[in-house]
């Protein structure tokens, strides 16, 4: 019964949930575009709004339409600090 969460009043597995699927090491969750777990991508909001991150996948980096931010997404880790940010609204270099 390693890894296995059990209900207290009836001692049989009970289903984990979100928080503890998020945090398991042991669940299945293959990376999925630029190595970024879709699990992660589903609970992480915008640091500056506490809006939604859309994903673009084609620039690998998480949007917050709200900040006008996208923030980068480096080794599979998305980096979400306002210093690392692109501003969407300065003109391309």
């Amino acid at each position: 019964m390693k890894g296995e969460t059990l209900d207290c009043q009836h001692n049989a597995p009970r289903e984990k949930t979100r928080d503890e699927k998020l945090t398991d090491p042991t669940a299945d969750s293959p990376p999925g575009p630029c190595g970024v777990s879709p699990r992660l991508l589903e609970v992480l909001i915008c640091p500056v709004t506490g809006g939604p991150l859309m994903f673009d996948k084609e620039a690998c980096e998480l949007v917050s339409k709200k900040a006008k931010l996208a923030y980068p997404i480096r080794d599979g880790l998305p980096i979400l600090l306002e210093t690392e940010a692109r501003d969407l609204d300065a003109p391309a270099a």
